[in-house]
């Protein structure tokens, strides 16, 4: 169950960084009240993941899924550049979380 709180809570992240675009610095009420509900989602869901989560395997899943899938979100919603050292960057982050959770002790 905390694996499947973890990779929920990495989603939201990539929500609530996306919705941060969108609040136009807290100005727009619609995207802040969203954006602020999926940021304490996924700290709530963070922080239950690392009950039996190591905390650093936890939290680099966490950040790596919120990075990687805003990077992701940028290039296919937002025509951002996809050259080919930022698909390998996303690689790299992707395949580490991979290696945390396969040599995770729990």
């Amino acid at each position: 169950m905390a694996w499947t709180a973890l990779v929920i809570a990495g989603f939201l992240e990539i929500c609530w960084a996306v919705g941060l675009k969108y609040t136009e610095g807290f100005t727009k009420p619609l995207p802040s009240i969203l954006t602020i509900t999926t940021i304490a989602a996924s700290f709530w869901l963070l922080a239950y993941a690392m009950r039996s989560i190591p905390i650093g395997t936890a939290y680099a899943i966490w950040t790596g899924i919120g990075a990687a899938g805003a990077v992701i979100f940028g290039i296919v919603m937002l025509g951002e550049a996809a050259n080919v050292g930022r698909l390998i960057a996303i690689a790299l982050i992707l395949s580490g979380i991979v290696m945390l959770k396969i040599f995770s002790p729990s």
